[in-house]
């Protein structure tokens, strides 16, 4: 935002008479706006997955970060961070991102508020349970995610995801895991069967996630345009004066500039108020409207009464 130009001290309208002037000249106002801010994680990966599918283990297991864990929907209430070291490739970060469920993307279990933090990301791990243990079907909850994440976002529904497969470990019907790896080879995705309370298969995923970052660039930051303003010496010295009824009218940027240096119970301020009226025509332009001593005349928010 542009502020506005700077006004002069009482110093500025010093003169050989006037040696000690009592008023000045204030600034110009700078732009205002009304601005809503969203704080968005930085992150190279997100966790995305129905609650209670393992999202915050896997995070626990290949980073130093220590969610909440527990055996219960919900358990996760805040995106939980951290850094996935060297162990497995190059370092990045991923972000367990919670609360995203059908509706989400209506604000349901304050999905919009979680789904911003994705928008951030370059990759998305779409953590899927196969156990069967809470008769969920992972293709259906596969789909039901993706279609809040392209309700939500088109540029989002499109982000690059990697299916994970997990708790693999306690899988109790093998046809739920071969029907979401039929979907997943029908998107073109990959996808990996891990268990992440067992550690089973969790360095090969994060491997192929570090090769998959290298990738894909970094998502572009909005670049908010710098708009210079200039400003001369000279200030424009525009003028309006006309006769509504019996009132006189003046206005324009310079009077308006001219009335907030005015004391108006100061003499000296007055004068240099009446002086600087007939360099700027004005009082000329009244006398030819026809003004007479008695009317009024409007500068600004002051109604003046003239005299000769």
């Amino acid at each position: 935002m542009a502020g506005g130009r700077g006004g002069k001290g009482n110093t500025h309208f010093a003169t050989s008479t006037r040696q000690a002037p009592r008023f000045s000249q204030e600034g110009e106002k700078g732009e205002e706006k009304e601005l809503i801010l969203e704080l968005k994680l930085l992150a190279d990966v997100g966790l995305l997955g129905f609650p209670n599918v393992g999202k915050s283990t896997l995070l626990s297991v290949v980073t130093s970060a220590t969610p909440k864990i527990a055996d219960y929907h919900f358990t996760t209430l805040e995106p939980n961070l951290g850094v996935v070291k060297g162990e497995y490739a190059d370092s990045f970060v991923i972000a367990d991102i919670p609360g995203i469920i059908e509706g989400a993307s209506q604000g349901v279990g304050l999905g919009i508020q979680f789904l911003r933090h994705i928008e951030r990301t370059r990759l998305l791990l779409h953590v899927i349970d196969v156990s069967g243990t809470e008769g969920r079907n992972p293709v259906k909850d596969f789909e039901i995610i993706n279609e809040e994440l392209k309700k939500y976002s088109e540029k989002l529904s499109k982000r690059k995801q990697i299916i994970v497969a997990n708790k693999v470990d306690s899988m109790q019907d093998k046809t739920l895991y071969e029907e979401l790896e039929n979907l997943a080879k029908e998107k073109g995705l990959e996808i990996y069967q891990i268990s992440a309370a067992t550690k089973q298969g969790v360095k090969e995923l994060m491997i192929r996630v570090s090769e998959v970052l290298k990738t894909l660039p970094k998502e572009d930051l909005i670049e908010i345009e710098q708009i210079k303003k200039v400003y001369t010496l000279e200030e424009k010295e525009t003028v309006t004066v006309k006769k509504e009824g019996n009132l006189f009218i003046v206005s324009g940027q310079v009077v308006e500039k001219l009335m907030r240096t005015i004391n108006l119970e100061d003499n000296e301020s007055l004068h240099y108020f009446h002086k600087r009226l007939n360099e700027l025509g004005i009082n000329q332009r009244l006398k030819e409207l026809g003004i007479r001593d008695g009317d009024y005349v409007q500068i600004s928010d002051y109604e003046l009464e003239w005299e000769e």
